[in-house]
């Protein structure tokens, strides 16, 4: 159970990793353009720099990371905004006068079907972008993504020792 929730939480840092090198560069004019890449930088400008430099990408690279998030824009966009609109509903389905467990099961539903396309639509790419990557460069990553799981790892045991205190 452990190691499939590690290999997850793996595979998912990945991504993100992934997509915060895609976007990096499109950080600055996302923030000065209402029809930035995404609305409100939703992978955070501050951890997509970060990448960027400790991967040390090239000129050539960054070009190719621009090239392969500007075609994926299209297809990511519609499933974020479905999966903020479900969220939406889900609100206000919790905060109506009655619950409707009814409605709230085929909402969580949908949102299962978007996740699942939203992760497929991710882990594509961020194939694609660990492509552009040297070997020296996924060692990098790879090192980065050790070290994250490892504090994660520290947190949630001193979180589980704080609990049954």
């Amino acid at each position: 159970m452990k190691s499939k929730y590690f290999k997850i939480l793996t595979v998912a840092l990945v991504l993100a990793v992934m997509v915060a090198i895609g976007v990096s560069q499109t950080v600055k004019r996302a923030h000065m353009r209402a029809d930035g890449m995404f609305a409100g930088d939703m992978f955070g400008g501050h951890m997509l720099g970060f990448f960027a430099r400790k991967l040390d990408l090239t000129d050539a690279q960054q070009a190719q990371v621009r090239d392969i998030m500007a075609k994926e824009r299209p297809a990511l966009q519609p499933m974020m905004l479905q999966m903020a609109q479900s969220h939406r509903q889900l609100r206000q389905l919790v905060t109506s006068s009655s619950f409707d467990e009814a409605k709230v099961r085929e909402l969580a539903s949908q949102q299962t079907q978007t996740m699942t396309e939203l992760t497929v639509q991710r882990a594509r790419i961020a194939s694609e972008l660990y492509q552009v990557l040297t070997p020296g460069q996924k060692t990098k990553l790879a090192d980065l993504i050790n070290q994250h799981e490892q504090r994660f790892m520290n947190h949630m045991q001193g979180q589980g020792q704080t609990q049954s205190q």
